[in-house]
């Protein structure tokens, strides 16, 4: 592939390759050669123009990946139309409706095999994704009523932590069924502290995406 003119493009083509990549055979795994072998001709010297390093790519790549994550986040928490628990219901009805959702669970790794992706993904979460986004939101629908805590930021990370890690079969490998009943313990957890988040219509694209991650893990042995 002849370098590209354009340095955004040429950066993003870098950037999808490599993360396809980092998916398939781990960050540790991929090295600068296979990136290049993946672009089809663009060279070593052309990538360090843009990226210093592997590890300069990833960060890039994983500051991509939560680009229009961070975007759809600060949109929710600064809608002045919705309480606190409205909020917190529109971010899990977008996150799940999101067709780029359904791409993810059938290519997802297993991220207790890729710990640079896990660590990715835990650091966005303790240091951006809760103090900046959902603990706002939380404090606010304690204020406006519609969410009961003494603990805005415990149940922040609560949320997050089982969302992102215990409800997620990239991490925790689970058949459909046993998914869905922790969405369903979770829904009860939630409850109890507070929280009435999830619908039926959640519940079912929750199944969907347990279905289509389950279906790939079968197709891949």
């Amino acid at each position: 592939m002849a370098r590209n003119k354009y340095p955004e493009e040429t950066t993003n083509q870098i950037l999808t390759v490599a993360l396809d990549l980092f998916i398939e055979k781990g960050y540790e795994q991929t090295s600068i050669q296979d990136i290049i072998n993946g672009l089809g001709g663009l060279t070593k010297g052309a990538i360090y123009h843009h990226f210093k390093s592997k590890e300069e790519i990833m960060q890039a790549v994983i500051n991509h990946l939560y680009k229009d994550v961070d975007e759809m986040l600060s949109g929710v928490r600064d809608d002045k139309e919705l309480n606190g628990l409205e909020k917190l219901r529109k971010i899990s009805s977008v996150s799940l409706s999101n067709p780029a959702q359904s791409e993810m669970a059938a290519v997802a790794p297993n991220l207790l095999r890729n710990p640079k992706l896990l660590a990715a993904q835990i650091e966005h979460m303790i240091e951006k994704a809760i103090p900046v986004y959902i603990q706002p939101i939380i404090e606010q629908g304690v204020r406006d009523g519609s969410i009961r805590t003494e603990y805005p930021r415990e149940l922040s990370e609560v949320l997050l932590v089982l969302t992102n890690l215990w409800l997620n079969p990239s991490v925790i490998p689970a058949s459909p069924e046993m998914m869905l009943n922790k969405v369903k313990l979770f829904d009860e957890i939630l409850k109890g502290l507070g929280l009435d988040l999830f619908d039926e219509q959640m519940l079912q694209r929750y199944e969907e995406l347990f279905r289509i991650s389950a279906r790939e893990v079968s197709t891949e042995k």
